[in-house]
């Protein structure tokens, strides 16, 4: 008798390529809910904004600007970040700031 057959007996090997450049087996990988840092202060706004859209205890955000929606909260006096006004009121004409995350989609 021979010696038992095993599952992988019916596939080639495969040799493994390496990775992507600056991908070392060593590296660990982010943990869940750990973001990459913004690359700069812009970014960082950018996602401080799109942070708060996502945030559901102020209030719906479709339908409305940042800035609305910001001011409907604090005078519903649910406490909306002040770092959020500070950043929407330093660009007031600026689409990207001021339009929430859902602009582009229909209601």
């Amino acid at each position: 008798m021979g010696r038992k057959r095993l599952i992988t007996d019916s596939y080639p090997v495969v040799k493994r390529r390496e990775g992507p450049a600056g991908h070392s087996k060593g590296e660990l990988a982010p943990e869940l809910g750990e973001e990459p840092q913004p690359r700069d202060e812009e970014e960082a706004e950018l996602e401080l904004l799109r942070q708060f859209d996502l945030a559901w205890q102020y209030g719906p955000c479709t339908g409305i600007t940042r800035l609305q929606r910001w001011c409907r909260a604090k005078q519903m006096g649910l406490e909306p970040p002040p770092e959020v006004w500070q950043v929407l009121k330093t660009h007031p004409g600026d689409p990207r700031f001021q339009c929430s995350l859902w602009h582009l989609y229909p209601l």
